[in-house]
């Protein structure tokens, strides 16, 4: 029994069972951890990081070390050309955004080969939305490619590859919906598969949520781009704010200067005071991520044993920090997310409650009591209010304190008489 938390004893033993159940997969988890943790340090040793990559600059930014510096290491993490990490990203779709508009152009064509991409990104796209300036509006034409039962269709995605397709876009985490993440070798079988048609197109990736989820990255299977946030994984925890591009050197150019501006590209832009936490997040970000997955894990099996449909299974293969789990109904989504919310370090007073949100078709509830804003490294639970009535839930900057949040949710919903095997 823990002295700090009110938590029946039935949850509390279901939580031994699972804590059990998990010892290999854990095991499993410190290997790709310590690997990737290797990686990082490395690139750190060759690339000589010193105190003076974390002088700030200001203005122009011109000849800032640890900024040029920083994306050296970046692409070396991720065995890439080039990268671009900056800290005026606002967010990914931001960072997705430029990357879109940095290399295509006007009659280009852009197929999506998993589904309907996340939500926020549509207005990007033209998918929804008038006049925002999407690329639909500049003349860039779209099309996808549906899953085939969760997976993505390699046939089809090779039947509709040819000479006028600019550029495949895959989403490698779920977003809102139940098929799974893509590992990264699956991500190699699409990159294959469109190479063997048409050499030329660019492959990019949307890789949030799954950076070192795995020992490689999509850029280390044929990946032309990714692009992520560094409030999800790569930052660990520490960034405030931010995102990266990396891959072909002539494409993060492009991206570059659609970021600044043409002819300018990574050459200005100051770093303040954000090159140290920058830097800093890259290197806590193997073991963070390592965290989250244990997180993943445990709730997983906490679920699943208390009689909920949990996607993926507690042993399944990740590609990904985000765990799914099948509450059936709003009351028992909202009583859970609140359970979530009550455990967390900052706002743990905070009721969420289900709200008209910007990017989403739906009222979306969220618990996310978190040191930054939005950060989905650190724990938190959202779901939009429609059937089937799922939580995604991803992060957790250490495993306990995950726990314990994971434990008080079950305790909401069994404070109001919701929580199955626990009646």
């Amino acid at each position: 029994m823990n002295p700090f938390f009110e938590i029946d004893e039935k949850i509390e033993e279901y939580s031994k069972n699972a804590m059990q159940k998990i010892k290999g997969v854990f095991e499993d988890i410190d290997d790709i951890t310590q690997y990737n943790q290797l990686k990082v340090q490395k690139a750190f040793i060759d690339n000589s990081i010193s105190e003076s990559h974390f002088v700030p600059s200001t203005g122009y930014g011109y000849g800032d070390r640890g900024r040029e510096t920083l994306d050296k290491v970046w692409a070396q993490v991720f065995g890439a050309e080039d990268a671009l990490v900056r800290h005026n990203f606002t967010c990914g779709t931001h960072t997705l955004a430029t990357a879109l508009f940095g290399v295509l152009r006007p009659n280009d064509k852009m197929l999506c080969v998993t589904g309907t991409p996340y939500d926020t990104i549509h207005n990007v796209i033209g998918i929804s939305g008038e006049g925002m300036g999407s690329l639909k509006d500049f003349g860039v034409s779209y099309d996808e490619i549906p899953l085939k039962d969760g997976k993505p269709d390699l046939q089809a995605i090779t039947d509709a590859v040819d000479e006028s397709i600019t550029m495949v876009y895959i989403q490698r985490s779920r977003g809102y919906e139940l098929r799974a993440s893509l590992t990264v070798e699956e991500i190699g079988e699409i990159v294959n598969a469109v190479k063997q048609k048409n050499d030329k197109t660019i492959v990019m990736v949307d890789n949030c949520y799954g950076e070192f989820t795995q020992k490689i990255e999509p850029t280390q299977v044929g990946a032309d781009l990714i692009a992520g946030s560094l409030i999800k994984n790569a930052g660990g925890g520490i960034a405030r704010t931010g995102g990266y591009i990396a891959g072909r050197s002539d494409l993060v150019e492009k991206c570059a200067y659609r970021l600044t501006t043409p002819g300018l590209g990574k050459e200005v832009g100051c770093t303040l005071d954000m090159n140290r936490e920058l830097f800093m997040g890259l290197f806590f970000a193997p073991h963070i991520v390592g965290e989250a997955l244990k997180s993943a894990v445990y709730i997983s099996a906490l679920f699943s044993d208390l009689g909920y449909d949990v996607t993926p299974k507690y042993d399944e293969k990740r590609g990904d920090i985000v765990q799914c789990l099948g509450l059936e109904n709003e009351e028992s989504l909202v009583a859970f997310c609140q359970g979530i919310q009550s455990g967390s370090p900052i706002d743990s007073f905070v009721l969420p409650e289900p709200w008209d949100m910007p990017g989403y078709d739906s009222k979306v509830v969220m618990a996310a009591g978190a040191f930054t804003l939005g950060s989905s490294i650190e724990l938190s639970a959202d779901a939009p209010i429609r059937e089937p009535f799922y939580a995604w839930i991803q992060g957790g900057l250490n495993f306990h304190s995950a726990k314990i949040c994971a434990m008080l949710a079950a305790q909401s919903m069994l404070k109001k008489g919701l929580l199955k095997n626990g009646k």
